[in-house]
């Protein structure tokens, strides 16, 4: 399983702390250090299922000063794809690529025990 996400988010330490007293091996990747490309976000947002703004950390600081509150809805794909892959403070996290290509936004408990513990 690869873990993507980033040390300081707090979300992130939860899900990190939740998948090692669960036992669960994974790669972590620092998402500021190594960022999701074109490619994996393409991917990942295909896998998911979720509509592509789900993929934005719309808490973040680059979020609100890029105003991409009201920039994204007039964005194609392609270019919200590559607003993602510039900077991985743009990205929600943490992410989690399952080893069956499942792809977890965020952390939720109940989510993590349903669907990673099978």
């Amino acid at each position: 399983m690869l873990f993507i996400w980033y040390p300081k988010c707090t979300t992130c330490v939860r899900a990190k702390r939740w998948l090692d007293a669960n036992g669960l091996s994974y790669t972590a990747r620092h998402i500021k250090d190594d960022n999701p490309s074109r490619t994996e976000l393409r991917e990942f947002w295909k896998q998911s299922g979720l509509p592509l703004r789900k993929f934005f950390n719309t808490s973040g600081t680059l979020y609100r000063s890029l105003s991409l509150k009201e920039r994204l809805p007039s964005m194609s794909d392609e270019e919200m794809i590559e607003l993602l892959s510039s900077d991985g403070m743009l990205v929600k996290r943490p992410i989690v690529v399952a080893d069956d290509g499942r792809i977890l936004l965020g952390f939720n408990e109940n989510t993590y025990s349903t669907l990673l513990k099978e």
